[in-house]
């Protein structure tokens, strides 16, 4: 994949940084049209350089969802 694409909205990296965020597991895919539109890519579809750059994007995620107290009262 191309720096030019690497960081595209809905590509492995931001797939990868987006689901790190959220606090979902490391599950490499992508979509063909950007997040949620088009064909979600699998794992087993997905190139060597591509699960790469997924991974890359979920490890490099320095940044956390802030739940809030509502979100986890509400679920005890």
């Amino acid at each position: 994949m191309t720096n030019h694409y690497k960081h595209r909205h809905g590509f492995p990296y931001d797939r990868g940084s987006a689901d790190a965020y959220y606090g979902r597991p490391w599950d490499p895919h992508y979509w063909s049209e950007g997040s949620y539109h088009g064909t979600r890519t699998e794992m087993k579809d997905m190139t060597p350089q591509e699960i790469v750059d997924y991974t890359k994007g979920y490890n490099e995620c320095d940044d956390r969802k802030n739940w809030g107290t509502y979100y986890y009262e509400e679920r005890e």
